[in-house]
């Protein structure tokens, strides 16, 4: 049980940001991804999730190629992704921003909402017992009732996890889930993201934080104009020449 992603290439115009990318992980397992700006990292996001097609390459998840399927489809398999600046609905409360994130509902459309109200109160109902479980785990729900744009920018992006966590992922895609973080929530993230992988839950995660990152993953990825340097163990890839000049400016702190 697997996601791979093999020679991913992907140009903007004259731009190459993805360049045969290839990279290997468990669908349960837990791996960093690190690069200076413009290493391609966002990109090589959006085309795992299905927002952005290659150009060439494919990616699989359990064997089962994605490439021909969009980011619903690929949710609907167990693979979602967040983002780095978190999308939450500023208007709606957290309970409201999480049990808009669960799929499938029938109260979506008109044929569920005026016939089959019972099944729609049901499935609410089950709806909001999720989100209450996905704000007691995420530690949000003491503000529940709070419209999602008065939270910090920590607590948005445990907000942006907990809409992630609704989808019932295998497998999720976090776009630094530290950037603009205080310490003492990158700690409490971190734990959380600890605790899911424990459960079963695979992360690929993106962060510039390296210090975080590195605690947090037992494998990590560097890139670095759209191709892999370096993947491995935290210390053992910080310590190749190539990231230290790439990324590091040729110190390692």
């Amino acid at each position: 049980m697997s996601l791979l992603i093999r020679d991913v290439s992907r140009s903007f115009g004259g731009f190459r940001a993805l360049d045969r990318v290839s990279l290997e992980m468990p669908a349960d397992g837990l791996l960093g991804v690190i690069g200076p700006n413009g290493a391609g990292k966002s990109t090589l996001f959006s085309v795992v999730s299905g927002f952005i097609p290659a150009d060439a390459g494919t990616v699989s998840l359990d064997g089962r190629t994605l490439d021909r399927l969009g980011p619903a489809a690929r949710a609907r398999l167990g693979l979602v992704r967040t983002f780095q600046v978190p999308r939450e609905f500023h208007h709606l409360t957290v309970r409201e921003n999480l049990m808009a994130a669960a799929p499938g509902q029938s109260g979506e459309n008109l044929l569920g909402l005026f016939f089959r109200p019972g099944r729609v109160a049901a499935e609410e109902a089950l709806t909001a017992a999720a989100a209450q479980d996905v704000m007691d785990f995420l530690r949000l729900a003491p503000v529940a009732g709070l419209p999602a744009g008065r939270l910090s920018g920590g607590q948005k992006k445990l907000l942006e996890l907990g809409r992630a966590l609704m989808a019932k992922p295998r497998l999720i895609l976090l776009d630094e889930p530290f950037a603009g973080v205080n310490a003492v929530l990158v700690q409490e993230i971190a734990a959380r993201i600890t605790e899911l992988n424990a459960r079963g839950i695979g992360f690929l995660i993106i962060e510039h934080d390296l210090q975080a990152l590195s605690r947090l993953v037992p494998r990590l990825a560097v890139m670095d104009r759209g191709r892999v340097l370096a993947a491995g163990a935290p210390a053992e890839v910080l310590a190749d020449a190539r990231v230290r000049e790439a990324y590091l400016g040729g110190v390692v702190a």
